[in-house]
């Protein structure tokens, strides 16, 4: 008689809390880590930074002190981190909460880090010295906004993620569809490192109505300039750190490096700032749209904003532990 194989087992269990800026992310993966066990992993790709408490919105002492929280302020503004960093460090974060007994929540809205785990991350091929040089010059030459165009044309799935004053990965994005004839978003959809993350996703997404979170977006900057945002834009240019950073380009350092230098007015430094952040807002919203974080019967939509300085109702938090239970 043929014996049958074992069977394998079955994927440990990872819930992920996504969304646009300012639509309450933490706050919610906070309650339900305190519920549920859980360990809040960070999936926000400034958040990182150890500089960056009050311009991230990072989660407070007090509140780490409420439940564990990981890959928060980890690394120095001079030390770039990527998807492939974060993918790696996420992975072993996760073990560790399951090996504790503890559920995983990634918690962020940083749409590459989410599809480093949901897909792998594709090797983009080295690119042509001509293409990089191009690039280069028409950014030096003709600006970040007319790179933008021009990228929306070769490569509009790209060109949609970015920033049209973020010069640097907007060359990086340019060289490689000119380089390689395909897009950075093309090569990002395939497989690659290490595939799918071997884990059973269940995913709480934020949507709130928009014309909410834009008006959200400016409380919480007005918010962050009561609290110390300049400053830490202060401590980071005391560093003499690189502009094209990262960590410098997070929404607000530019703008209020640019009013620290006299360059800008505050005012005017304040409504740039939230003109850019609610654009991204709209990319990422876009972005959520057209990117599953998991199979579609393990992902719950909600419309709802749930801020930092609001009671979570019992009705809410009953409704997420029922779905999240589900899987586990």
């Amino acid at each position: 008689m043929k014996q049958r194989g074992a069977q394998p087992p079955t994927p440990p269990p990872a819930l992920i809390v996504a969304g646009p800026t300012a639509s309450g992310k933490s706050a919610l993966a906070l309650a339900l880590a305190r519920r549920l066990n859980g360990v809040v992993i960070n999936a926000d790709s400034m958040q990182v930074y150890r500089e960056l408490r009050v311009l991230t919105a990072r989660p407070t002492p007090d509140e780490e002190a409420l439940a564990p929280h990981r890959l928060y302020g980890v690394r120095p503004a001079a030390e770039p981190a990527d998807a492939a960093w974060w993918r790696e460090q996420a992975l072993l974060a996760m073990d560790d909460a399951f090996r504790a007994g503890k559920l995983p929540i990634l918690c962020g809205g940083t749409g590459l880090y989410f599809l480093s785990l949901t897909r792998g991350l594709a090797d983009v091929p080295a690119v042509p010295a001509w293409a990089r040089e191009e690039a280069r010059a028409q950014l030096a030459a003709s600006g970040a906004p007319a790179l933008h165009e021009r990228l929306a044309r070769l490569d509009p799935a790209t060109a949609a993620t970015l920033r049209s004053t973020d010069g640097q990965r907007l060359a990086r994005a340019l060289e490689v569809v000119l380089g390689t004839g395909r897009g950075l978003a093309a090569w990002r959809s395939g497989s690659g490192d290490g595939g799918a993350a071997p884990w059973r996703r269940w995913a709480v997404l934020l949507r709130p109505p928009r014309d909410e979170l834009r008006q959200v977006v400016a409380a919480r900057f007005d918010a962050m300039l009561r609290n110390g945002a300049l400053d830490e834009v202060r401590a980071m240019l005391d560093q003499g750190l690189d502009p094209a950073l990262p960590a410098m380009r997070a929404h607000g350092a530019p703008e209020l490096a640019a009013h620290l230098a006299g360059r800008l007015g505050l005012p005017q430094a304040r409504e740039k700032t939230i003109a850019n952040t609610r654009r991204y807002v709209k990319r990422q919203d876009t972005w959520f749209r057209h990117h599953p974080l998991a199979e579609p019967d393990r992902v719950r939509h909600v419309d709802a904003r749930f801020g930092v300085d609001e009671q979570f109702s019992e009705r809410f938090l009953g409704e997420f532990l029922a779905f999240v239970e589900r899987g586990r």
